[in-house]
């Protein structure tokens, strides 16, 4: 309770500090993406649907007479969900470049993981929802509701260097059958340099996860580390990434905990009003029932390409492929591709 009555205390004297204006400036963006996905599962008939992704999200500034910025945005999302995005905190920037997110303001070493390209498109493939194998280089991080985040300026300690440094304390919610976050520490950083022609960006995190659930506690709690880098020549863009870590599940995974690693490697080229995107990624994992030494391996390989082509200004026509060949406790499980052909409109 002192925790989470001193950072109460500390965002409402550094908000009440400063002079503000009456009303703050809005600006509002978002996108409508909407298109048809065709699916060949390896274990039933090939289906299609229509995948649409509808965003609205109005941003809040105002700057104090001090230079400080102070802002939050929320979020109407698309109309396929029950409720609205009303969870993200505010955001203090201090005229020496600095920021500080306060409420929500999430994990330290997921702010700096690299991009990987991959497909643009909105297709899926569906696997075995035992499988705990992950793909993205994030999947270690974790934090809860009553957390900070502070990232430095830029050139902090060197040219090129960024770093954010987080933690969040217990969120609150009872202990139960699953696991739930009870706090967490991170530490990540970005460095970008010149190599020749290439800008060559270097991203890298480590995070450590405290958590709990009723009855049996977890033997390797969640966290882990990543690192990537990422080449930028002309218009070309080739990336790698790796991830080692520790997670345990939620909803139907949530009595099992998991160590795995991912491998993550993609090109992107810029041609006129194209845009070509390939990508693998390969995530191999060991799960176990919590509490456990022992357990059976799970792994995904993904495959996934795209085209886009710029249509005109802020809307982008999108043909994309995915393939995944993935097993589930050590034998070959429901896998298959999968096609996108849509259209985003962004503004």
């Amino acid at each position: 309770m002192k925790k989470e009555l001193l950072m109460g205390t500390a965002l409402v004297s550094t908000l009440g500090a400063a002079s503000v204006a009456e009303a703050v400036t809005a600006t509002m963006s978002g996108n409508h993406q909407t298109g048809i996905e065709f699916d060949s599962p390896s274990a039933s008939t090939d289906t299609n649907a229509q995948r649409s992704d509808n965003n609205f999200t109005v941003s809040l500034s105002e700057t104090t007479d001090g230079g400080m910025t102070i802002s939050s945005s929320f979020m109407l999302m698309n109309e396929n969900a029950a409720a609205g995005d009303v969870d993200a905190g505010f955001t203090l920037a201090f005229t020496d470049g600095s920021k500080l997110d306060v409420i929500n303001a999430g994990n330290a070493s997921g702010t700096h993981d690299i991009s990987i390209p991959g497909s643009a498109g909105a297709e899926t493939v569906t696997t075995a929802t035992s499988n705990s194998a992950e793909t993205g280089l994030d999947f270690a991080t974790g934090a809860t509701k009553q957390g900070v985040e502070y990232h430095t300026a830029a050139d902090f300690l060197a040219d090129g260097l960024k770093m954010s440094f987080s933690a969040s304390t217990d969120g609150g919610e009872t202990a139960g059958a699953t696991y739930r976050i009870d706090g967490h520490v991170a530490i990540g950083a970005t460095y970008v340099t010149d190599l020749g022609d290439s800008s060559v960006t270097i991203g890298a995190g480590w995070s450590e996860v405290d958590g709990s659930k009723t009855a049996t506690a977890p033997a390797n709690d969640t966290g882990g580390f990543h690192v990537g880098l990422s080449a930028v020549t002309g218009d070309l863009t080739v990336a790698v990434g790796f991830a080692d870590g520790n997670k345990v599940g939620t909803g139907v995974k949530g009595a099992k905990e998991m160590t795995g690693e991912v491998v993550k490697a993609g090109v992107k080229y810029v041609t006129g009003d194209l845009t070509f995107n390939v990508g693998i990624a390969s995530g191999d994992s060991t799960d176990l029932t919590i509490g456990s030494v022992s357990g059976s391996s799970d792994a995904k390989d993904v495959t996934s390409a795209s085209v886009s082509y710029a249509v005109a200004s802020g809307v982008t026509a999108i043909l994309g492929y995915t393939s995944v060949d993935a097993s589930d406790e050590g034998a070959d499980s429901t896998d298959g591709s999968s096609w996108y052909i849509g259209a985003n409109m962004a503004f």
